[in-house]
């Protein structure tokens, strides 16, 4: 699939985060999602507290220049069936990450932001292999979310969610969100409806997966 983006990251730093970072993830949040941080949809002190309680290991930032310019909060869980119909809530734990267990198979992306003047230099790219490697440190299968179809909003007269995926798997429209995991080695799986809140999507998300390529299902947790 083609690149709608220019990787540029050599300067950026991926790291684990730790409390002293809460502000300024919060005010990520807030400049990174507008329309979100509207209706109380993004992060707050006390949850990413509690992320560092319940998963340190899964808790990334991203630095330039010192500055905190990205995020991302991942939990393990194991989904039954495997692909599953599950909404943002259910899956997070209404956002606390009380959900997730060691003794699950799947890392599960349950937000990543960066900020919007810094974006196309690879911040997000360096995000997913720091998931990645969270993934196989953990012996896990797979790492899943659930994107939300970003620029669906604009196409919704026209096409049904699940047509409208497939125009982006296809390279035939561009969204923001999927065109992206796209590109970072995911697979769209499905549609998951009522996800989240959001007005862009109308709450429609993809399902995507990568599957771990350095899974040893001989290792017993």
């Amino acid at each position: 699939m083609k690149s709608f983006y220019v990787l540029n990251s050599d300067s950026v730093l991926v790291r684990q985060t730790v409390k002293s970072d809460i502000p300024e993830i919060v005010k990520l949040q807030e400049e990174s999602f507008a329309d979100l941080a509207k209706i109380g949809n993004i992060w707050h002190p006390h949850e990413l507290q509690n992320h560092l309680e319940i998963f340190p290991e899964g808790q990334l930032v991203a630095e330039l220049n010192g500055a905190i310019v990205g995020s991302a909060t991942s939990l393990v869980v194991n989904l039954v069936p495997k692909y599953a119909d599950h909404t943002w809530k259910e899956i997070t734990g209404d956002g606390m990450l009380t959900t997730h267990t060691l003794k699950g198979d799947s890392l599960y992306g349950a937000d990543i932001s960066t900020h919007p003047k810094v974006r196309h230099k690879g911040i997000g790219h360096k995000l997913y292999q720091g998931r990645k490697d969270v993934a196989m440190k953990f012996n896990l299968k797979r790492m899943i979310a659930g994107g939300r179809l970003y620029n669906y909003c604009e196409y919704a007269d026209r096409f049904s969610p699940l047509e409208y995926a497939h125009k982006v798997v296809n390279c035939e429209v561009h969204d923001l969100v999927l065109s992206f995991d796209l590109i970072n080695g995911f697979n769209f799986i499905k549609i998951l409806p009522n996800y989240l809140e959001d007005a862009r999507s109308l709450n429609f998300a993809s399902f995507i997966e990568w599957k771990n390529p350095h899974f040893n299902p001989i290792i017993e947790k």
